[in-house]
């Protein structure tokens, strides 16, 4: 039997490193900024291994833009509302300064992504680009699937050929909607984060319907809300809610923005949470745990989302031909005192 071929990943795992510092240390690429001792380990274990790079991680070094780009595909009107987006992007930041390499960001109006796509894969000021809020719409993807720029998706799109990074949005919110379950509510309404051309809108409200089946109970689409990324969406749609006197106990706001604007009306209009209405969110920004009451939600690993966007674009520079990888990270739910047992649950 012939004997296996070393790899990079073997000199990684032997150095406690990521298989993209090895490639870099090995092709002295002087591009990226890599601590002397972390050089040292990679070189000793290369050498114990007796791995020699091949031809395509040199070709990295030829790449001269030094910099990745970040684009986002939303309207500027919604960026300095998103109180996620700073997380990742100081995820992203700490990543590429390891690797002395700057970040770009840059954003695509809603409607131009074909023609905005076009201009940013034939320019030369970025050697790849990681983009965010994914859309089921947009046209532009395939001129990203088709061209020789490295890209990686934060979030998912059925069919798409991109490399992406992301959380399981269904199963995230099927994960909120059966803790309220369990506490015994069965009316539960669902305002969403975004509108439903945004993946994780829709995904994150096939969560709650699957929730909702699992308990047998059925989707009832007058208790549905469609949120728009800031808090006064969400205030607009409790509103809402309110209004049309619809019976419910509880509230799944799929992202903790949408909670804060959907909890300021229920108070406004004299409910008391949990008392009156369970509150649970999406996304633990840091924000939540100081709510009034503090918000009970789904902790999502945003400088992790971050950081491996980050990694797997850097190996895409290296080799653009890697098989497609979608990488999806695992959620948490945080339990704080926005939500309680409905009253006369029986356990």
């Amino acid at each position: 039997m012939a004997e296996r071929r070393i790899t990079s990943q073997d000199v990684a795992d032997l150095a406690g490193v990521s298989r993209t510092t090895v490639s870099f240390v090995l092709n002295n690429d002087t591009r990226f900024s890599i601590r002397p001792e972390t050089q040292q380990k990679v070189h000793e274990a290369a050498s114990k291994l007796g791995y020699v790079p091949n031809a395509s991680a040199r070709a990295l070094a030829s790449n001269q833009a030094k910099a990745i780009g970040l684009i986002m595909t939303r309207d500027t009107r919604y960026i300095s509302s998103d109180v996620f987006l700073p997380e990742l992007i100081g995820g992203l930041l700490d990543s590429v300064k390891l690797f002395g390499i700057s970040l770009l960001i840059d954003w695509v109006e809603p409607g131009q992504q074909l023609q905005t796509y076009h201009k940013l894969t034939r320019a030369k000021h970025i050697d790849g680009m990681i983009l965010t809020i994914s859309r089921y719409d947009d046209t532009g993807l395939r001129v990203l699937e088709e061209s020789d720029i490295p890209v990686v998706l934060m979030g998912t799109v059925p069919q798409c050929k991109l490399h992406s990074v992301d959380v399981d949005n269904a199963a995230s919110a099927h994960k909120a909607v059966e803790h309220l379950l369990k506490l015994g509510h069965q009316q539960i309404a669902c305002i969403t984060d975004a509108p439903l051309p945004y993946s994780s809108a829709a995904q994150r409200l096939r969560g709650y319907q699957q929730a909702l089946q699992s308990a047998g109970i059925s989707f009832d689409e007058t208790l549905v809300r469609y949120g728009d990324f800031d808090a006064e969406s969400g205030y607009k749609a409790m509103q809402s809610l309110l209004e049309h006197k619809l019976e419910f106990s509880a509230v799944f706001a799929a992202s903790d923005n949408i909670s804060f604007g959907a909890m300021a009306a229920a108070r406004e209009a004299g409910l008391e949470i949990p008392g009156d209405l369970s509150f649970v969110g999406h996304d633990d920004i840091p924000l939540a745990r100081f709510a009034q009451p503090p918000l009970t939600t789904i902790r999502v690993p945003a400088a992790e989302i971050a950081r491996q966007s980050c990694q797997l674009l850097l190996e895409l520079l290296i080799d653009n031909q890697t098989p497609k990888r979608n990488i999806l990270l695992e959620t948490e739910l945080v339990i704080r005192n926005s939500t309680k047992e409905k009253e006369g649950t029986n356990h």
